[in-house]
């Protein structure tokens, strides 16, 4: 459905964006993810036309963004971070405006406004001016322009951001009921929000994709821990070798704590269990063998492990400005 090919974009001499590639099906829920500056916002301006690459291209359905921008932006929701809304108009006048400028005319048009109205519980606000609306409101007015023209990609940029928790579990489901006939791309720091909705994940750090991955694939950490009164474990264990699947044996902290890693394909309870009766018949006691469980957030904090350079700080500056 949407292909990116080797994605590049430059301000000035500073490179934002640096041959980003990747495929995302029909009815997909992507989570894209990466610190501030490490340029999300470039990417997501890119597909929807809004920026042109230097070099790349961007296609949906096999058509390329930069030949056919108007045929493909009909098709296209985006909701970004700071909501370009005219505070001074009414929610009614906002929304038929917004579907107008998606080419929705006649009874499609109305009937578009209403589905749109229904979805985002917007009823009771209709005559209200946007900019005597809460920041909830806010956002729930920027998502109802979003999903207008029912498009094929959506592209949200912290769409649950200023929501209730109530609100926030409405915002989840209607995210799931549109991913039923569009592709959708999710910009969010809140990584619960990924884990909830999200089947796969891209991490962009540094203008580049570090990690392109299926979020039930990166939860399987190929590992074990173990806590034991054993402190010579890695002594012991380390006879058992590749036999059994063991890769390494890696002290941790504090005394006594091991992660063992394991080749692919070996079966962790039958390692689990050998672990166990070798160190039990060497005289130790176990106080802890389980398989790691690795979730997004270690994952996320493990490829953005250094801290911010001047020229990240830069980057997003000029993510802000453009």
């Amino acid at each position: 459905m949407l292909e990116v090919t080797h994605l590049s974009r430059c301000y000035g001499d500073f490179k934002a964006v640096n041959g980003v590639s990747f495929t995302i099906g029909n009815g997909e829920i992507v989570g894209l993810l990466g610190h501030n500056g490490a340029g999300k916002t470039t990417i997501m301006k890119m597909l929807s036309g809004y920026l042109e690459p230097d070099t790349g291209s961007v296609q949906i359905d096999g058509l390329d963004m930069a030949k056919q921008p108007k045929t493909l932006q009909r098709q296209l929701g985006y909701l970004p971070e700071n909501l370009p809304v005219y505070g001074e108009m009414r929610v009614a006048d906002y929304l038929d405006y917004a579907a107008c400028l998606k080419g929705l005319d006649g009874r499609e048009k109305i009937d578009e406004i209403r589905r749109a109205i229904k979805a985002t519980e917007l009823a009771d606000k209709l005559h209200a001016r946007i900019h005597t609306l809460s920041r909830g409101y806010k956002q729930r007015v920027g998502v109802a322009q979003a999903i207008l023209g029912r498009p094929r990609l959506l592209i949200l940029d912290e769409p649950t951001n200023g929501l209730d928790p109530t609100q926030t579990r409405q915002m989840r489901a209607l995210i799931k009921d549109i991913a039923r006939e569009a592709t959708v791309i999710l910009s969010t720091h809140i990584m619960q929000e990924v884990e909830a909705l999200c089947d796969r994940v891209l991490i962009i750090h540094r203008g580049q994709l570090a990690v392109d991955e299926k979020l039930d694939n990166l939860r399987r950490a190929n590992s074990i821990m173990l806590e034991t009164s054993a402190t010579d474990a890695r002594e012991v264990l380390g006879r058992l070798g590749q036999e059994e699947g063991i890769e390494q044996i890696e002290p941790l902290k504090p005394a006594g704590t091991f992660r063992i890693a394991l080749g692919e394909g070996t079966n962790q309870r039958s390692t689990c269990a050998v672990i166990a009766r070798t160190l039990i018949e060497a005289g130790g006691e176990i106080y802890r063998l389980q398989p790691e469980q690795r979730d997004l957030e270690s994952l996320f904090r493990q490829v953005n492990e250094t801290n911010p350079t001047a020229q990240q700080k830069q980057q997003e500056a000029l993510e802000d400005a453009a």
